[in-house]
Order: C-alpha cells, then sequence, then structure tokens
C-alpha cells in the first residue's frame, strides 16, 4: 500500500511520486524524484511534471525544496514549473534558458551540491536537444541515474526529430555505457537495476530498426518517405502513437541518409 504521501523509497537517495497523467506517451504517468540525504532538511526535486495541486503538494511537503531540476523541455514534465516555484520558492534549471524559472541554465558536467546530494549534470541530447541526465555517484554501490526520457524503464525511447537526432542519441547512449551498472531512475516506468545492461539493450534495438529501414528503402525505393517506411516497419504501432513512430522513422532516415 502507498503511503499517503504517494511518495516511495526508489534508491538510497531519492524517493519517486507518480504523476497522474498517464498517456499512450507518459505509460503509467512521469515520475518526479525527491533527492536528499539522509537527514537532510531540504530536497531536490526532478521533473515536477503536470500541473496538479495534489502532486505538487505531496512534493513540497517532503522537505524545504533548495532546487528544481528539469531533464528536458516535454510539457509532461516541466507544466508544473512556474506554480511548483510559486510554492516553494526554489529556482528551477533545465539545459534550455527558456524553461529556467529564476534559476540559471544547466551546463553539461556541471557539479551541482545540494541537499547534502552531489549531482553531475551529463548532456544526452538525442530525445530532445537539450536533455540532460542526473548521475548521483554516491547513490548506493555504484550509484544512480536519473534519465528523464534518454532511457526509460519501459519500451524504448522516442526520438524527438528534427530536434533529436539518432546520431546524438548513440553518442549518448555511449557516454552513459561509461557509468556502468548504476541504477537507473527514469522519467516513465519503473526503476532498473543496471544501466549498463539497458544501454545494450537500446543500442541493439536500435540498429534492428535501422536494419529493417535499410530493408523497407530496399523495397519502396530511397526516396520514400517517413509514412512509406512506417506502414512497414511499425505496422503492428496503434494509432495512438504513430506520429511518434513517424517522428522516429525521420530521424532514422536523416541518420542513414548522413543529415544526422
Amino acid at each position: 500500500m502507498l503511503p499517503e504521501s504517494g511518495l516511495v523509497r526508489s534508491s538510497d537517495l531519492t524517493r519517486v511520486r507518480l504523476a497522474p497523467n498517464p498517456g499512450p506517451m507518459s505509460l503509467d504517468g512521469t515520475n518526479s524524484y525527491v533527492v536528499a540525504a539522509p537527514g537532510s532538511g531540504s530536497t531536490v526535486v526532478v521533473d515536477p511534471g503536470p500541473e496538479d495541486e495534489g502532486h505538487l503538494k505531496a512534493l513540497a511537503d517532503a522537505g524545504t525544496v533548495e532546487l528544481v531540476l528539469i531533464t528536458h523541455r516535454h510539457s509532461d514534465h516541466t507544466e508544473a514549473s512556474r506554480r511548483f516555484a510559486e510554492l516553494t520558492g526554489a529556482p528551477v534549471r533545465a539545459f534550455d534558458p527558456a524553461y529556467c524559472v529564476a534559476g540559471t541554465p544547466l551546463t553539461a558536467d556541471e557539479e551541482i551540491s545540494a541537499a547534502g546530494v552531489a549531482i553531475r549534470v551529463l548532456a544526452a541530447p538525442g530525445h530532445t536537444s537539450d536533455s540532460v541526465c542526473f548521475w548521483l555517484p554516491d547513490d548506493g554501490p555504484n550509484g544512480s541515474i536519473l534519465t528523464g526520457d534518454t532511457i526509460l524503464g519501459r519500451g524504448t525511447t522516442v526520438l524527438d526529430y528534427p530536434d533529436g537526432t539518432l546520431g546524438d542519441y548513440l553518442d549518448t547512449l555511449d557516454r552513459l555505457s561509461e557509468l556502468g551498472p548504476a541504477t537507473v531512475l527514469p522519467g516513465h516506468g519503473p526503476v532498473q537495476p543496471d544501466l549498463s545492461s539497458l544501454v545494450l539493450t537500446y543500442r541493439d534495438h536500435r540498429e534492428e530498426r535501422l536494419e529493417q529501414i535499410r530493408a523497407a528503402l530496399a523495397q519502396i525505393g530511397p526516396h520514400a518517405g517517413s509514412a512509406e517506411i512506417a506502414d512497414l516497419v511499425y505496422s503492428d504501432v496503434p494509432a495512438n502513437v504513430r506520429s511518434a513512430a513517424e517522428l522516429s522513422v525521420g530521424a532514422q532516415l536523416a541518420y542513414l541518409r548522413g543529415e544526422g
């Protein structure tokens, strides 16, 4: 049974609350994380999510919010940023300045110390150009990483092409693989125990899709568009995520054609 706050322990240094915004792209909903060292009177909140007062109050009541961090610009992660800043007085920081509220933009490889926790900002473009991950090297024996939508707890990531590109995403996966078996704290879906294993799975999936795209191009012709390719490669995808499939095809075509 969930505690009344809805917050559950997700790692030694984090708790998670599932936002009430389930959907075909957000799975069960957005995971909002509260980060704090044991005994710390303050917290860091990652991705406050949708503007739902009950959800925001539970996050705010978990401790004095010192800082709010954003993994990327999509509204299911950022919609409540301004309202949450009003509720808590905490600055909101994101890689894209447009999504900061009374806070400075994040920078790649920046080291943040807040709520008694060391947090490293890792640039992770691919899902979107402004995607970042937050590495907590002291969280458990192998550390943990808040991945936003770069790596999910279930399923695979959509590339928001043309803002997100496959070339960037593959480079991001290579960089994440260097962190080893860290605990994965995803933006959607359940916590996963081994980052390195998931990176390999994601890599294999992308290579399989690229082979399917090559085969479709050979069948239809080299100038086929995303919709035609999706009809072949993603024929089993439900209609409510068809547009996402076409975005992924666009990213893969650009990569194969040397545009990514």
